[in-house]
């Protein structure tokens, strides 16, 4: 299993997490390669069924980063997120996934060095943790 490396699909923030993630490319920052990013308008928008449907089309893990609470530039946007991630959490338990599989964490676009440290930190764990067997769509 040393060799496995890990599928991670990260759903950033247009506004914010996104910004960081192409400050970091721009500035030449080494973030893993294994981290597929998905843009969305606002991190309230992420719908559950995708973080279901990463998982199911073969993620091993699943970020979701948004605007800091407060600077939504939707206002209440990354409110709804973290409702809707403690939620998320609980149901993919009943799926047999490991809550450390999911982060939600805020990035804005100026923190390219917090998002290289996240989503390194993110693929270590689920290294660590090995290869998500199959779950039934």
């Amino acid at each position: 299993m040393s060799d496995f490396e890990p599928k991670v699909v990260a759903f950033l923030c247009n506004w914010c997490s996104y910004g960081a993630a192409d400050a970091a490319g721009a500035s030449r920052k080494t973030h893993p390669a294994n981290v597929r990013i998905v843009r969305v308008l606002c991190s309230g928008r992420i719908d559950p069924q995708f973080v279901v449907k990463a998982f199911a089309e073969g993620a091993d893990g699943v970020m979701l980063l948004g605007c800091h609470p407060g600077d939504c530039n939707y206002r209440q946007g990354n409110v709804q997120a973290r409702k809707r991630y403690f939620l998320l959490r609980r149901m993919l338990a009943q799926f047999g996934i490991a809550e450390e599989r999911i982060v939600l964490d805020w990035v804005s676009a100026g923190e390219s060095d917090k998002f290289v440290q996240l989503t390194s930190t993110m693929v270590d764990s689920v290294k660590s943790l090995g290869p998500l067997r199959e779950i039934s769509q």
